[in-house]
């Protein structure tokens, strides 16, 4: 699966980063379950020097908050027309839209996957999605598909065990 020299990863979040699940308590707080191996993928993708945005639909404080704890700079909410906020992601960044990755699960994805260098669909999306995609994951939104993406991005560039090392020696190093 060759695929462009990708430098950027714009995510959806639900369906994606989630399991898609949105639970409210009975006062309206809502809940969202986040996959901590998408997490340090994330990181590792920062890592290599490379750069991941968020872009979704919905608008919550937990997609703020948890893109606070990895570093992700660029959180778009409350995006339903999400092709053209991705051409403007990549190109703040100075990235071209064939250098961009967007993974996505449903609809509201399918215009920008179609577009972007290296569309991706998780293993649970709808079936437009996965047919228009050029990669479909094989684990599910919210169960390490992001993860599973940018282990592949690295992996093909050659730099996932290099990355795997230096983070093994920093843990070693700090226990």
């Amino acid at each position: 699966m060759p695929t462009p020299d990708i430098q950027l990863i714009i995510s959806d979040v639900d369906g994606v980063l989630t399991d898609g699940g949105v639970t409210f308590d009975n006062s309206g707080m809502e809940y969202k379950t986040f996959n901590i191996k998408d997490g340090l993928g994330i990181k590792m993708w920062q890592r290599s020097g490379r750069h991941f945005a968020v872009l979704t639909a919905r608008q919550s404080q937990i997609v703020e908050t948890r893109c606070g704890e990895l570093g992700i700079e660029i959180v778009k909410q409350g995006f339903t027309k999400k092709l053209q906020a991705a051409i403007d992601i990549a190109s703040h960044l100075g990235v071209s839209t064939e250098q961009t990755c967007f993974i996505g699960d449903d609809l509201t994805d399918l215009s920008t996957i179609a577009h972007v260098g290296f569309g991706v669909a998780v293993a649970d999306a709808v079936s437009e999605l996965r047919d228009t995609a050029d990669f479909v994951t094989i684990k599910n939104g919210g169960s390490g598909a992001v993860r599973e993406l940018v282990e592949v991005l690295l992996k093909q560039s050659g730099e996932w065990d290099n990355l795997v090392e230096i983070h093994y020696k920093e843990t070693v190093k700090n226990a």
